[in-house]
């Protein structure tokens, strides 16, 4: 059974790179469990597919010889879209339920303090420090503030709104007696136009690309700069901080 709270390990001493006395002394805590790992990673590749066919959904295939009905180009193109969100769907739904039984940093993504006023004090600082305007950076064992308010509002919202609006217009062609136009035509009631539908969805991708592009940028920035390891804990589940 996974450990459900996060622990301090015993710190690990490794020689210097130029084998000197010299250590570094790093302080290690499991953070990530499997499963938010292993979601994280389908979800970055399923992600990946939506945005590359939604691209070419809105805006047009590469022209292709002969005849339209010796191609079926478009065809796959829209089968890897619908099969990738499918895939993005069940994984967001069982994300939520992890946040319910899995350990505190597994709620962050869903759960902003925006009621504490020490909270936005430190999302002041991230943002100070992300501008280089402070050499001095604050660690922590899940998200720092400023990442969690971004990904609540730039990931966790954007990617509710996609699910629900891709699933209204995938609707369209399943019928009004599919279970997708029961769950998710009442959009149809706010945009009647499809096309606006279509539109609002094309600009969710540009948001989600726009968020992928922060995170890596900030994922690898505070590997390097703040002495955390971010991204190898998407990997072990383990922060490490370096002295």
């Amino acid at each position: 059974m996974l450990d459900k709270t996060p622990h301090a390990v015993s710190t690990a001493v490794a020689a210097d790179a130029v084998g000197s006395d010299r250590s570094v002394e790093r302080d290690v805590v499991y953070v990530y469990e499997a499963p938010v790992r292993l979601w994280h990673w389908i979800n970055a590749t399923a992600i990946l597919v939506l945005g590359v066919t939604g691209y070419f959904i809105g805006s047009a295939t590469p022209t292709m010889p002969g005849e339209a009905s010796d191609s079926f180009l478009f065809g796959y193109i829209r089968f890897a879209h619908f099969a990738a969100g499918y895939v993005l769907t069940v994984g967001f739904l069982l994300r939520i339920y992890w946040a319910f039984v899995g350990n505190p940093h597994a709620k962050q993504i869903f759960i902003v303090p925006v009621w504490r006023k020490n909270w936005w004090q430190e999302v002041l600082h991230e943002i100070r420090w992300y501008a280089f305007l402070t050499d001095k950076p604050k660690k922590y064992v899940g998200h720092n503030p400023l990442a969690q308010l971004t990904m609540f509002f730039m990931y966790t919202l954007t990617i509710a709104f996609m699910i629900v609006t891709g699933f209204a217009l995938y609707s369209e062609g399943t019928g009004k007696d599919s279970w997708q136009y029961k769950l998710f035509g009442w959009v149809f009631s706010i945009w009647p136009n499809s096309q606006d539908v279509h539109t609002w969805h094309h600009l969710g991708l540009w948001v989600i690309v726009t968020f992928t592009i922060v995170h890596i940028y900030a994922a690898i920035r505070e590997d390097i700069m703040s002495r955390q390891s971010i991204v190898s804990s998407m990997i072990s589940g383990e922060r490490q901080f370096r002295d």
